[in-house]
């Protein structure tokens, strides 16, 4: 029983069963035993791979996409270039060494990554040290700079807690976490039903609610809508709302119980696209997609940009990145170029992004 399995039995004791949500905002979030907050939690050694990490092409790419906006915005002196949830920065190194050398873009660049974990911002500070170009950090998006703004989120909204509502005889209850034999955390009902919730389904179903996903999306897009600029979300996920849950838990690369182990693996839930496009909407903003990974990295270039790589490396360099290609663009059942989308988002005044077409 890891502690924070500990301090959540104390607290089920004490309080009852709790939500989902606030299930996975203490797994991933507590500042003591938090997922996030203890560990660095990517690459071979950790969890999960992120794109970033898996070739220099994909921050490549966001960059020169970043740089062609900043060009078409009719290259505003003052521009926020803002992350949110970085990994070790990676994706930030990328982008900035491709822009290095587009004229102005730097000095113009104020950069703002959002990140909560104290083990990542140190890790993003001396990723992103040899860039030359300062670095902010906010704990969360309510103070972003009032300025035109570029956006970037992968891999960002599908760790954010979500709200599970079951269906049963015709009643929506929300799904509860408490405790079995030996103090085992268990899914389990409320007693009482969501009158709110109407919709007609399957008894049994499960409707998925990301409330503070939303949320937060609202905020971007009203933040884009009030000061110009665009922004792109990347993430694994569905482009049409159904029924259904998509929880799941990583650790060692492979997948485990969400329940086991809180604090000591990563839990994610699969992004609602279609909802967070309908947010983007009703807060003045446009929309622009969402388009598959695959779909989006080839209308950038990726295939160009890996050929040109590999004109240069050696036999072994050239199968990697043959490798890293097939990877990201996959577009089997599972694979990222498929099950990964992109969201686009931007001021009714700014151009629509490149990507989308």
């Amino acid at each position: 029983m890891t502690p924070l399995h500990e301090h959540i039995v104390e607290l089920i004791k004490l309080e009852g069963p709790i939500s989902l949500e606030r299930f996975m905002g203490m797994a991933l979030g507590d500042p003591r035993y938090g997922y996030y907050m203890t560990r660095d939690p990517l690459g071979a050694q950790g969890d999960f791979t992120t794109s970033p990490e898996i070739s220099q092409m994909f921050g490549e790419l966001i960059g020169l996409w970043c740089a062609d906006l900043w060009l078409r915005m009719g290259q505003p002196e003052k521009l926020s270039l803002v992350e949110l949830g970085p990994g070790r920065g990676t994706l930030m190194q990328d982008v900035l060494r491709a822009t290095k050398n587009v004229i102005g873009l730097h000095r113009a660049l104020t950069v703002t990554l959002v990140e909560m974990s104290p083990v990542l911002r140190e890790k993003q500070r001396q990723t992103l040290a040899p860039s030359g170009v300062t670095v902010q950090w906010n704990a969360d998006i309510s103070a972003l700079p009032e300025l035109p703004t570029i956006l970037l989120a992968n891999e960002f909204f599908d760790a954010l807690p979500v709200r599970h509502y079951q269906n049963f005889q015709g009643q929506w209850h929300q799904r509860l976490i408490g405790l079995g034999p030996d103090d085992k955390l268990m899914f389990g009902l409320a007693r009482e039903p969501e009158r709110a919730l109407t919709t007609q389904a399957p008894d049994g179903s499960v409707f998925e609610f990301g409330l503070i996903a939303e949320t937060i999306m609202a905020d971007l897009a009203a933040h884009l809508a009030q000061f110009g600029g665009a922004g792109l979300v990347i993430d694994y996920g569905h482009t049409q709302s159904g029924f259904g849950e998509t929880l799941q838990a990583m650790k060692g690369h492979s997948f485990v119980d969400p329940l086991t182990s809180p604090g000591e693996v990563d839990i994610t839930t699969h992004v609602n696209f279609e909802r967070l496009g309908r947010i983007v909407q009703s807060q003045g903003a446009v929309l622009a997609g969402p388009t598959t990974q695959a779909q989006f990295l080839d209308a950038l270039g990726i295939v160009e940009r890996a050929a040109r790589l590999i004109k240069g490396a050696d036999a072994a360099q050239g199968q990697e990145i043959e490798a890293a290609l097939v990877r990201l663009t996959e577009q089997s059942a599972t694979g990222m170029g498929r099950l990964f989308k992109v969201l686009g988002l931007h001021h009714p005044d700014t151009p629509e992004p490149a990507g989308f077409k």
